[in-house]
């Protein structure tokens, strides 16, 4: 695997960013990958949560080592404090992020393949609401995973919205006093991509039965499955922690349709 570091200038947000990208190398260890593999890899997006950043995921799971024998790019961008949404202060992340980003890593990364059905999108907590709230309200990608999804931010939440102020609350999530139709409510997004005849992307969730996001995962994918919707969801012992994601990061690229190669393990 070659890791990249990349500073780019974004249109949307009119700053410099940084994302990590994750890239197959061929190395006298590496698997046999053919050429025609090698010019149209398949891409997961992977988001960070509220207090993370675009190094995160790197930092704190066993990411590289998983996929290094998987032709398998990731990119790692950084949405800040976001929630990936075109914020009420004028700062435009969900354009970077949703819009302007896969089209700067197909400029930057011709390898990388521009079709639905090879890229994915998936995060932790804010990272795993931002995967579903970009795959259903575009139709760039074909598999959203979430663990520990932050799936509502409409101020129910009372632990989550502890985390930071009212003020800062209006200013990330719009429309949220009528949250039933505000473009950051991912039951509103489902019901636009259905009713617009869309491709519903794949979805899969992990929530822990002891985490403070638990009922909200339960009430997301309730909603969602009674328009129709299936989700792969698996709900276990677990916590909102680094622990949790490390462990079910590899569930995940198990359940992606990629050519997933496990490490050797002899216990």
């Amino acid at each position: 695997m070659a890791h990249l570091k990349i500073n780019y200038f974004s249109n949307a947000l009119l700053k410099d960013c940084q994302m990590d990208v994750l890239l197959p190398q061929k190395t006298a260890d590496s698997p046999n990958w053919n050429q025609d593999l090698l010019t149209d890899l398949p891409v997961l997006y992977l988001l960070h949560g509220m207090s993370d950043d675009n190094t995160s995921w790197l930092r704190n799971t066993r990411l590289e080592r998983l996929i290094k024998n998987t032709p398998l790019a990731v990119v790692l961008p950084n949405a800040d404090l976001s929630w990936y949404a075109n914020t009420t202060y004028d700062m435009n992340y969900y354009d970077e992020i949703a819009i302007e980003l896969p089209q700067v890593v197909h400029d930057l990364f011709p390898q990388i393949s521009t079709k639905r059905d090879k890229n994915f999108i998936m995060g932790s907590s804010m990272g795993g609401y931002g995967a579903y709230k970009i795959a259903l309200s575009t139709n760039n990608f074909g598999y959203a995973a979430a663990l520990s999804g932050a799936f509502d931010p409409s101020g129910s939440n009372k632990i989550l919205t502890s985390f930071r102020s009212n003020d800062y609350w209006n200013g990330v999530i719009n429309k949220r006093d009528d949250f039933k139709v505000s473009p950051e409510n991912l039951l509103h997004l489902a019901e636009q991509k259905l009713s617009l005849h869309e491709p519903v992307p794949n979805l899969y969730a992990w929530c822990g039965q002891q985490d403070f996001l638990y009922q909200d995962n339960l009430n997301l994918i309730s909603n969602l499955e009674q328009l129709g919707i299936n989700i792969d969801a698996e709900f276990t012992n677990g916590k909102h922690d680094w622990y949790s994601w490390d462990k079910f990061l590899e569930n995940i690229l198990e359940w992606l349709p990629i050519e997933y190669m496990p490490e050797e393990r002899l216990c």
